[in-house]
């Protein structure tokens, strides 16, 4: 592969440019230090076949080509592979022109549910590119890294075997290259400078004058598709609405109230600018972002948040918060829709729940306290021991909860 620039030390957070070819198309992108190749190239070029499974090297569904090598993108940094040539499964083939490698795995069956089919298909091209004349008997142990969860290995060996037979050295056919590599502006979200063949680089885009002087953007757009986490809970306090209702109308106060979080500065219009931190046992996560009051009522209120961490990824999250009577005083009633995405969504759906469910628990008891006259806690990361200790709790009495005999949800 080719040897990167050389660079000065970095801090984590660290923006730098970094240039890749990617099936065939030159980009550069302005990318904090610690950004992976496999987030770098589904966040921000929008090349979502390259899929993200332990994140860890193990499982092989991030296995992209780099100057022709296989590489587990999800194990570097797209700065290490600044000036390489990067090959996606999108640059296999195409629909139009589909590589042998790519029909042979549709005529074989070899499919199934899809998730592994990205890395193995690179991983099969990077074998008989490299060893044609591999046998069969040994197919299977070439191919082992990369893991189906369908376990539909008989099919995929047999689709790989067609395609060695069919190109075996001697005087027949070569192995054809990638097929999908024809330069072309390639899908880059809005908040990714990205430079297309024959371009400059492209500037990020001035606000209007009217946010120029607002300080935020029109609008947040929650995405419209299934959230990576849904929390929904109820609490009862033992005060009357009015009281609950003023913590609610204070966002300073009600920010306090959730872990690990703080407003930085007022945007004017129901606008404000934060931070969170949160903490889960080495995983530390520090948000930034802006946060908006899109409905209030005396007894009602959504606010909408998006923020990001350097390092990890994207949150967005539309929060409603609503306060009605009850013979105990007050019932509270949260609920939240997350949709997470870059390395923070790799904790998958199940632990994103847990800890959003307790961190609306401990926000709904911070609200209880500041609406009984107790200040809130000044704000500090969320998490630590003890916000892992308390998904472990939440999980085991789950389990337990759970009738004997019937099977565990993943």
């Amino acid at each position: 592969m080719t040897a990167p620039r050389e660079v000065e030390r970095t801090a984590a957070g660290e923006v730098i440019a970094t240039r890749l070819t990617v099936n065939g198309t030159p980009v550069e992108l302005a990318l904090p230090s610690r950004v992976t190749l496999a987030d770098a190239l589904r966040d921000r070029l929008g090349l979502t076949g390259t899929h993200i499974g332990c994140e860890h090297g193990v499982c092989g569904m991030c296995t992209v080509l780099a100057d022709g090598e296989a590489v587990r993108s999800c194990l570097m940094l797209a700065c290490q592979a600044d000036g390489a040539e990067i090959t996606t499964v999108e640059g296999l083939g195409s629909p139009a022109d589909l590589h042998p490698l790519q029909e042979s795995f549709g005529r074989q069956h070899a499919l199934q549910c899809g998730f592994c089919t990205p890395g193995f298909l690179l991983s099969a091209y990077d074998l008989l590119d490299h060893d044609p004349e591999v046998s069969r008997e040994d197919l299977p142990a070439e191919l082992s890294g990369v893991i189906c969860r369908c376990t539909g290995y008989r099919n995929i060996v047999a689709a790989v075997a067609a395609v060695a037979d069919a190109y075996r050295p001697g005087d027949g056919p070569r192995l054809p290259p990638p097929r999908g590599r024809a330069p072309r502006v390639l899908p880059a979200p809005e908040h990714s400078p990205i430079t297309s063949p024959g371009a400059a680089p492209l500037p990020s885009p001035a606000p209007d004058s009217a946010e120029q002087a607002a300080g935020h953007p029109d609008e947040i757009i929650i995405p419209s598709g299934e959230p990576t986490a849904v929390v929904e809970l109820t609490r009862q306090i033992p005060v009357d609405v009015p009281a609950v209702a003023a913590i609610l109308a204070d966002m300073h106060v009600l920010a306090r109230c959730l872990p690990g979080a703080e407003l930085t500065a007022e945007l004017g219009d129901d606008w404000y600018e934060g931070r969170a931190r949160v903490t889960l046992g080495p995983v530390r996560l520090s948000f930034t972002g802006i946060a908006q009051v899109a409905e209030r009522s005396e007894r009602c209120l959504r606010v909408l948040a998006q923020g990001g961490d350097p390092a990890s990824g994207q949150a967005q999250a539309d929060i409603t918060l609503t306060v009605t009577a009850d013979d105990a005083g007050t019932s509270l009633s949260a609920g939240a829709r997350l949709f997470l995405t870059g390395r923070i969504a790799s904790f998958g759906r199940s632990l994103s729940g847990d800890v959003a469910a307790q961190m609306c628990t401990e926000f709904a008891a911070a609200i209880e306290r500041a609406a009984t006259g107790r200040q809130p806690e000044a704000a500090r990361p969320a998490g630590g021991l003890r916000l892992l200790a308390a998904v472990l709790r939440r999980r085991l009495r789950t389990l337990l909860a759970r009738p004997r005999g019937s099977p565990a949800r993943h």
